[in-house]
């Protein structure tokens, strides 16, 4: 049992990759394979795309909670965790961009991916300096809300391959509350972003 942590992080990221490879080639990403399908091929992987995506989310609680239940915390699923998050959520967001033009989340996304890669930047600097950059719980909430907007704009691009009604009394309700919960979950990275600039900042100076 003090494997299965591990095993579900792994998950996390096989899942990840699935998702991304599955969204690009709806969208057209992979020309030796995209002209080939039909549109309910499309609409299928796109399906399956937003299910992998729900499934790897729930092992980022599953995992953290199974490995403080058995005392199972281990360095490798230390490293493998985080890295397993941003995958996720980058895959989410590229896989996203790929479908279409989203004029309402590409600033939001763009903000994400910045600042999840300058605070890995920033701890691969700081660890070379015996910096440490111990995660907030405002940081744990940020994934948290990342994951959940994700999993709304997934559903609202997807919107057609479940064969759900496309009117703007159903979509746009959904729409409105997917596009709130992004720029939400921006405006949160962004704030746990500066915590950690200023962190490492303060800590390189002394």
């Amino acid at each position: 049992m003090k494997a299965l942590p591990n095993i579900l992080t792994s998950l996390r990221l096989i899942l990840a990759l699935f998702m991304f490879v599955a969204l690009a080639t709806a969208a057209g990403g992979a020309p030796w394979l995209s002209e080939r399908l039909t549109m309910e091929d499309q609409f299928a992987l796109q399906r399956w795309a937003f299910w992998a995506f729900v499934i790897a989310a729930t092992t980022d609680w599953f995992d953290g909670w199974l490995a403080r239940k058995f005392d199972a915390v281990t360095v490798w699923g230390a490293i493998l965790d985080p890295i397993g998050d941003k995958v996720l959520v980058c895959g989410a967001i590229l896989g996203l961009m790929s479908l279409g033009p989203q004029p309402m989340v590409f600033l939001p996304a763009g903000l994400i991916l910045f600042r999840e890669f300058t605070v890995s930047a920033l701890r691969e600097v700081g660890a070379g300096k015996g910096v440490k950059l111990p995660v907030t719980l405002l940081a744990k909430w940020k994934t948290a809300l990342q994951l959940t907007a994700l999993g709304a704009e997934l559903l609202v691009a997807s919107w057609g391959a479940f064969g759900l009604p496309m009117t703007p009394e159903t979509l746009g309700p959904v729409t409105l509350v997917a596009h709130g919960l992004f720029w939400l979950a921006a405006v949160v990275t962004v704030i746990t972003g500066a915590q950690y600039w200023e962190q490492t900042r303060k800590a390189l100076a002394e």
